[in-house]
């Protein structure tokens, strides 16, 4: 997906120059970064001969998108730089927000999340996998799911990718964000 198709363009409108979207800076997004290259270990796991996933950044200039003021925009995108979804900073500098998550897993949760809707909208496919059920797997942030998920203590730790479960089977904890290959392997 590019961002051409969200701006608004009609009878009389002249036709604004927009800037590119780029390949993130290294080194600008260290939290985000740290957390796609985790992420990524789950891609090259379960998706053999795709390439890893990579940060794009959408420019300042252009218009922001809903629920941003303004600054840059950072996207999980396809090795090509496609991308689909939401930003991965979405914050109101106005408001003191910082420009990338405060914690690790939370940035982690962020960009687990746009990764699979990017992988998922553009190669068409449910990912990832559990490896006994053979169907998509959801991403289940730190301290959420009280009430949905079999126990408390299932909820402790960093995000982590779960599974609804068979037809017999009740829904469980697959691995930990970054960890699949391990839960492939058992």
């Amino acid at each position: 997906m590019n961002h051409f198709s969200y701006v608004p363009l009609g009878p009389g409108d002249r036709c604004r120059h927009l800037p590119e979207p780029v390949r993130a800076e290294s080194g600008r997004w260290p939290k985000l970064e740290a957390a796609l290259a985790v992420v990524n270990r789950d891609v090259l796991a379960t998706l053999p001969g795709q390439e890893p996933l990579i940060l794009m950044c959408l420019p300042s200039c252009a218009p922001p998108c809903r629920g941003a003021t303004g600054g840059d925009q950072i996207y999980v995108a396809m090795a090509d730089g496609r991308w689909q979804g939401n930003q991965v900073n979405a914050c109101d500098p106005e408001e003191g927000e910082p420009p990338e998550p405060d914690d690790a897993e939370t940035a982690l949760g962020v960009v687990a999340e746009a990764a699979q809707d990017t992988v998922m909208e553009l190669l068409w496919q449910a990912w990832p996998l559990c490896p006994a059920h053979g169907t998509g797997m959801h991403l289940l942030p730190p301290d959420t799911g009280r009430g949905w998920y079999p126990s408390e203590a299932e909820l402790a730790g960093p995000p982590a990718w779960w599974c609804g479960g068979g037809q017999e089977d009740a829904r469980h904890r697959v691995s930990p964000v970054g960890e699949l290959a391990a839960a492939r392997a058992r």
